[in-house]
């Protein structure tokens, strides 16, 4: 589905060119919590891939999105350096977002937009504005004079966090709220990004109604 972690993989297939088939996993219906999928993924989370030539030509199965990344960036040879020091660079940006974007995004998305926006205390919402904001902050300045995260490279820690930046001030509708137009840079950085062919396939696949 559609999730910022759901996309990255379906935008890294599509930006590798690797063949491969998708599954609709509808989160919705509980469908992460079946024998089927949690025999690919015992945590109930998407994504999950199935990889029929894995390693020494065995089915390979993988969870937890940054780590899908980087299989498929080894797997295809792309958006992931093979020299040492821009290569662990690349891996840490994608841990940040692991770490810290998705997280904090995620938790103001339910304080501003789901269930918690009930909660007439709004101290843990603004918690997660203020931390929100200091994180495009981080990223503010790592695009300073850089086209993407690494420099004139795009790689996976773009695609990791592309998505979450853009369900923040989309779905989530919180652009106001973390004064988004205070991050010019983030701004452009997404805007560059989405416009690649391969992203705007991703963010549609499987087709949806």
């Amino acid at each position: 589905m559609p999730t910022p972690n759901g996309v990255k993989v379906s935008i890294m297939l599509e930006e590798t060119g690797l063949a491969y088939e998708p599954h609709l996993i509808n989160i919705g219906e509980d469908e992460t919590w079946t024998p089927e999928f949690l025999s690919l993924n015992p945590n109930g989370k998407i994504p999950a891939i199935l990889d029929p030539n894995g390693p020494d030509g065995e089915p390979f199965a993988l969870f937890e999105s940054g780590a899908i990344l980087q299989y498929l960036a080894e797997k295809s040879g792309k958006f992931l350096s093979t020299n040492p020091v821009k290569r662990m660079e690349t891996v840490q940006w994608v841990y940040f977002q692991m770490a810290a974007i998705g997280p904090i995004f995620g938790q103001l998305g339910f304080f501003h937009k789901f269930a918690g926006k009930d909660i007439e205390d709004k101290r843990p919402r603004d918690r997660y504005v203020n931390e929100s904001k200091r994180l495009l902050g981080v990223l503010e300045t790592r695009l300073d004079g850089r086209d993407w995260i690494m420099g004139d490279e795009y790689t996976i820690a773009d695609i990791a966090s592309l998505g979450w930046v853009r369900n923040l001030i989309g779905f989530y509708d919180a652009g106001d709220l973390v004064e988004f137009d205070q991050f010019p840079k983030v701004a452009a950085w997404l805007e560059r990004g989405l416009a690649r062919p391969a992203v705007q396939r991703g963010l549609n696949i499987p087709a949806r109604d």
